[in-house]
């Protein structure tokens, strides 16, 4: 992935602690296979808040990848999500779009990744026995995954087309 330039504005005002310790980054760079994108973020120094993106140069349609994990290669697959896309794991998780969510450039192990803090947390906060029985299920099968011992399917839904998962073995439909 050649990295193009990074701009930089320090010293801004913080949204959550009004101090002027945020920092403004835009970084533009070409991903093979997908083009020219550009990577937004806002850190703040002071409260640590962080805010994550990624747009494409050019504008994409909406689109819809599917794409089967069947081995541990599986998990080096680039996947590039926006702030706008919706990543699913059927019968597991849906992490979905919105003020909070995140844009990154990762791969398909970051994702899983992700996957698995979310449901750790939601094994820790459980209330129930069942639930917890549950998440631990589904913990193992993500584990199980990352060894290469299970297959699993991923989805990533964006209807700003900002999303991909750049592979041929990844299927891409029209997405709205």
């Amino acid at each position: 992935m050649a990295e193009d330039k990074i701009d930089t504005l320090p010293g801004q005002d913080c949204p959550m602690c009004s101090t002027k310790n945020l920092t403004l980054m835009e970084q533009e760079m070409e991903i093979p296979y997908f083009g020219q994108v550009f990577m937004f973020s806002m850190t703040c120094s002071n409260c640590k808040y962080h805010k994550a993106d990624v747009e494409c140069a050019k504008k994409n349609e909406g689109a819809k990848y599917t794409y089967d994990i069947e081995s541990e290669e599986d998990l080096n697959v680039r996947v590039v999500k926006s702030s706008h896309g919706r990543v699913k794991i059927p019968h597991m998780i849906t992490m979905e779009p919105g003020e909070v969510a995140q844009g990154y450039v990762s791969n398909i192990e970051g994702i899983l990744r992700r996957a698995k803090m979310i449901i750790e947390s939601a094994r820790d906060s459980a209330e129930d026995n069942s639930q917890r029985k549950k998440a631990k299920n589904m913990l193992k099968k993500l584990q199980k995954v990352m060894w290469g011992q299970e297959k699993l399917k991923i989805i990533i839904e964006d209807k700003t087309g900002n999303s991909s998962i750049i592979s041929e073995k990844a299927v891409k439909v029209k997405f709205k």
